[in-house]
């Protein structure tokens, strides 16, 4: 699908390992050998002993993610499925110009796959809480397969064509949420957290550059029709490898408020509490405003390539430079910066990060236009931190539904932005509305950064804090 519990406790006689760690081994016993390091509950493959000679080294960073077996069915299968979606986007959007000419259509499909994630997002949000994640995940996975299916049917409409992507994408929020609170049962809630959901970014960022260039060359061998099988069976693939890869475990709501209601009643309650807590109201917006705002260059990158005379090629590299960036600077963070240096940079690289937009005001040439995106892009490395920042804030009861809208809003301030940059750019020239873009989201995320700040319970009067109007982001 497109586009993220404490670590066992040791004997008494070892202070408890670190949460983005694997367990420390257990001490050595006066009569027996040291049986090696103790296996962890969430890897078997961590089970067999090692006797005799050194243990092995503890996997740190993203190899100890990659350690947990049930988070390496959890990538496949978001790989396999991504993959599998840009294609069929690519293919749908030809499929559709094929059958009506109409550029208006073609585009309208591509659009579609953002526009209904508001509405899976908000009323179908209790469903990640509601019921077990293996179980939903794997439905989401069957549902978006029999959608795709009734797509290669050469009877169905254009406008049953349409209908279908939007289905798929308004399960789309559900299947992420789901899966993003379902990381926090696979991973914990510290590091190994942090990392999983950084590694799931990666791969969206890298199947948005490796998966259209597939689409195209599946396209010169394949029709339409035949390239969009393929994502059928990915999605089925994925489903598979979520059911047969990953344990089986109980749903995370059953009390509180809302919970025992009709599945809108409890979307809607979750979508109210979540949104009524300042604190976690202040974090979902430092991750939806700056993404609202970075988007203006990608939406208009086309008209600004023809504004400064550059070639097609040139076009791909204007598109492809805001990911690249992204990747390796979240790659760096995740790989070379502590925990802690994660959390102290997610203010002052958020507060800066729309800054390199304003090279724009320049009408800059390609080259200083592709440095000022790749930097851009590296300034969502400040996301690694604030999502540790977001699972601490949201209660378990709850997380499921706050992942779920916390999605849902993410892709809908992105197309909104895009949207906005677009009707701009028709009064004002190309980079002048990408500079504008820059000042005005600095502005406001500066604004945000001084709420975030001010909800932080370590600067909070101990009147406030008793009163659970916000919690501190590390007491989970």
């Amino acid at each position: 699908m497109p586009t993220d519990s404490p670590a066992p406790a040791d004997t008494p006689r070892t202070p408890p390992a670190p949460a983005a760690q694997v367990p420390a081994p257990f001490p050595e016993r006066a009569a027996l050998p040291d049986p090696g390091p103790a296996p962890t509950l969430r890897d078997p493959d961590a089970l067999a002993p090692r006797p005799g000679g050194p243990p092995p080294a503890t996997p740190r960073g993203y190899r100890a993610v990659f350690a947990v077996a049930e988070f390496r069915a959890v990538f496949a299968a978001h790989l396999l499925s991504l993959l599998g979606v840009v294609v069929s986007e690519l293919a749908l959007t030809v499929l559709v110009y094929d059958l009506t000419g109409s550029p208006l259509l073609s585009a309208l499909t591509f659009a579609l796959g953002l526009l209904p994630y508001i509405v899976g997002g908000t009323l179908l949000a209790g469903v990640a809480d509601r019921y077990p994640a293996r179980r939903v995940l794997v439905v989401c996975d069957l549902l978006c397969a029999a959608c795709v299916a009734v797509m290669l049917v050469p009877a169905t409409p254009v406008a049953g064509l349409l209908a279908l992507r939007c289905l798929v994408a308004a399960i789309a929020p559900v299947f992420t949420g789901t899966r993003m609170a379902a990381l926090t049962d696979i991973l914990g809630e510290g590091d190994l957290y942090v990392l999983g959901r950084s590694l799931l970014r990666i791969v969206s960022q890298s199947a948005m550059l490796i998966g259209f260039g597939t689409g195209g060359m599946l396209l010169t061998v394949l029709s339409p029709r035949g390239a969009i099988t393929v994502t059928v069976v990915t999605f089925l693939c994925s489903a598979a490898l979520l059911r047969f890869g990953t344990q089986d475990r109980p749903a995370r709501a059953g009390t509180g408020e809302g919970a025992g209601g009709t599945l809108l009643k409890e979307s809607l309650s979750g979508a109210r509490l979540v949104l009524g807590d300042r604190r976690i109201r202040a974090l979902m917006l430092l991750f939806w405003l700056p993404a609202m705002f970075v988007v203006a260059p990608e939406a208009l990158a086309a008209p600004y390539a023809d504004a400064i005379g550059a070639s097609p090629a040139a076009l791909g590299l204007l598109l492809c430079a805001m990911a690249v960036g992204h990747i390796g600077a979240e790659l760096f963070v995740g790989s070379a910066l502590s925990p802690r240096n994660r959390s102290r940079i997610v203010l002052p690289v958020a507060a800066v990060g729309l800054l390199p937009l304003l090279v724009y005001a320049a009408r800059p040439g390609l080259p200083l236009a592709l440095a000022a995106l790749a930097l851009a892009g590296a300034g969502a490395a400040y996301v690694i931190g604030l999502d540790q920042w977001f699972v601490d804030a949201v209660p378990q009861e709850l997380r499921g539904r706050a992942m779920t809208l916390l999605t849902a809003g993410l892709m809908t301030v992105q197309g909104l932005g895009m949207a906005l940059a677009g009707l701009a750019a028709e009064f004002f020239p190309v980079h002048q509305v990408v500079a504008g873009s820059g000042i005005i989201g600095t502005v406001c995320t500066l604004l945000l950064v001084a709420e975030v700040r001010r909800t932080d319970p370590r600067r909070m009067p101990y009147t406030e804090e008793r009163d659970g109007a916000d919690r501190h982001v590390t007491s989970r």
